[in-house]
């Protein structure tokens, strides 16, 4: 029994896998899709999956695919990869190459927009569902030798209040402690009921950012017990907090994607599609919630990658407009076939160097 539940484990993570890389693929070729349509350029083919063709319809002149492979789609313009027009029952001015090259960057953008947009309605979703959590200031871990320990605070006492700052969430301890520039703080904690009061003088400590960098702040000694509450919200709320939190995804991307390129963080922290498939089953072991916020975040991940200026990626299409725009011609098509041979292989190295990273990690 137990063997049998093993392997349904497995087979649970698997399906998280495809379910969400399918998913947010889809998403992605779903915006280029509505921008296609909506500048009126022909669609020749819209596929969920990758591969050889496993069913199909036809609505109009274009054809909706199923493919084998579930990770992955496409959708096809006409004129986007062939000269091909007349010969497949479009007209010329169905040609995505007829267009302006404003709309063709529209067209590029919106796939990773709409990734960016999933990713909103997810954090908006469980806002509304479930309300906004809260890390709770209650202590967990505590460090040996630290100013906490010293002064007698024990896992699960509710921090109240700091010098008389009363502390009502998680994030206002250290952002209190790392601003006392190490004078004596009257800590107010809770404990089975009683308030007690206890004084610390925080040290100039190491510890490690999300980013897995090292740095210095005036510390205590205390982690958080991962206690939350939850502070329910309207339609509205939910909303702008959901746009809120996109927004901060956004900015960590971005902030880890400068470091890399900086060397403040060690490049094989990068992971690679070993590693996300391991978060995808280990969050949907945890519930439906877990593997929800894990998906807005390699949602909103995809979106901002391809919108890297890389030629074979959208950012490398919107460049391309951006340049026509400028000039006011296009870009050579021997420029664009070049720089294309030498996008993909940058994604391809860095893929196999993100996939090298995730093997090593086994062995460590």
């Amino acid at each position: 029994m137990q063997s049998l539940l093993h392997y349904l484990s497995y087979w649970d993570s698997a399906l998280a896998v495809v379910l969400v890389f399918g998913g947010l693929i889809f998403f992605h070729e779903l915006g280029h899709f509505l921008a296609f349509r909506a500048f009126k350029v022909g669609v020749i083919t819209f596929s969920i999956g990758m591969g050889p063709k496993l069913c199909s319809f036809r609505r109009g002149k274009t054809e909706y695919r199923l493919s084998w492979l579930p990770f992955g789609g496409y959708v096809s313009g006409v004129g986007e990869y062939s000269d091909e027009v007349e010969s497949l029952g479009f007209t010329q001015e169905e040609a995505v190459t007829s267009k302006p090259a404003w709309q063709r960057l529209i067209i590029a953008f919106a796939g990773p927009f709409m990734n960016l947009v999933i990713a909103w309605f997810i954090y908006w979703g469980l806002t509304m569902s479930m309300g906004l959590a809260v890390p709770l200031p209650q202590v967990g871990a505590i460090i040996k030798g630290s100013a906490a320990m010293e002064a007698g605070l024990q896992p699960g006492d509710m921090i109240t209040a700091i010098d008389g700052m009363k502390i009502d969430r998680w994030e206002l301890v250290p952002e209190t402690v790392g601003a006392s520039g190490g004078r004596t703080l009257d800590v107010e904690v809770k404990r089975e009921g009683s308030i007690l009061h206890f004084s610390m003088t925080p040290t100039r400590s190491e510890r490690t950012n999300i980013f897995g960098e090292t740095e210095t702040a005036w510390l205590i000694g205390v982690q958080a017990s991962g206690a939350v509450r939850y502070e329910e919200k309207g339609l509205f709320a939910s909303a702008a907090l959901g746009l809120r939190q996109t927004w901060n995804m956004i900015d960590v991307t971005l902030t880890g994607v400068k470091k890399l390129i900086t060397g403040s963080v060690a490049a094989d922290s990068v992971g690679g599609p070993i590693l996300i498939a391991q978060m995808l089953g280990k969050q949907a072991a945890e519930g439906l919630a877990p593997l929800l916020l894990l998906t807005a975040l390699i949602s909103v991940n995809l979106g901002l990658l391809n919108l890297f200026p890389i030629p074979v990626l959208d950012g490398g299409a919107i460049l391309f407009c951006i340049v026509e725009i400028i000039v006011r011609r296009p870009v050579p098509e021997m420029v664009q076939e070049w720089s294309m041979r030498v996008g993909a292989g940058l994604l391809i190295a860095l893929m196999v160097f993100a996939t090298f990273n995730d093997v090593m990690r086994w062995f460590r």
